[in-house]
């Protein structure tokens, strides 16, 4: 294929990391890579955009405009719950005390619904918290046996790498013995052949 990468390394069998000179090495081939690239100011822009604006709501996009803006989030304001009477010169003023009434009585409203929710919430709510936690634990443990089917995968895929390697090693340096024999086997040929040209020379020389 002409996408595949040929290692050039055997961690597994490889030896000398730790010599001198090898990591300082290793750092200058790194600084030279780095010298070359030259990152853009965003080295995405040749992706295409998310569609974040899907799950964006009115309140999430107004509130990310905010924080783009840096403004100050809004204090959170308790005047629905305030009761104030009506003011000093509508004391007399009928239309004035109905609001104030009606404000009372949609408090008195509002403070009945959340004892109920109350009340249905000591009823129920060890039930459903009980369930809750049934429900997580579950998700827990999934996410768990996930985990550790990934960490299988890794480890097998590790191992599978070092078998490999330290059998490519074993042959590798089988061929560096057999290349290493073979060139002083070369080189024993080589010389015994510079004596026998010698040796050659003199009969010659010795006949002539």
């Amino acid at each position: 294929m002409a996408t595949e990468v040929l290692p050039d390394a055997l961690p597994y069998h490889d030896k000398g990391y730790e010599e001198p000179g090898v990591r300082e090495a290793a750092l200058k081939l790194v600084e030279e890579e780095t010298r070359r690239y030259r990152p853009t100011k965003n080295y995405l822009d040749y992706l295409p955009t998310p569609p974040d604006a899907a799950f964006l709501t009115p309140v999430l996009r107004s509130e990310f405009e905010r924080i783009a803006k840096a403004q100050p989030m809004e204090i959170l304001s308790f005047k629905r719950y305030e009761l104030p009477p009506p003011l000093a010169g509508q004391k007399n003023d009928v239309s004035a005390w109905m609001d104030s009434v009606n404000n009372s009585s949609a408090q008195l409203q509002h403070q009945s619904t959340r004892i109920q929710n109350l009340e249905l919430l000591e009823s129920h709510g060890v039930t459903a918290w009980k369930q809750y936690v049934e429900n997580l634990l579950q998700l827990q443990q999934h996410q768990q046996r996930q985990l550790h089917q990934l960490k299988q995968q890794v480890q097998e895929v590790n191992w599978q790498r070092k078998s490999e390697q330290v059998d490519a090693g074993g042959q590798l340096s089988a061929f560096e013995k057999e290349w290493a024999t073979l060139v002083a086997k070369n080189y024993e040929i080589d010389r015994a052949c510079v004596e026998l040209e010698g040796e050659i020379r003199q009969l010659r020389s010795s006949i002539s």
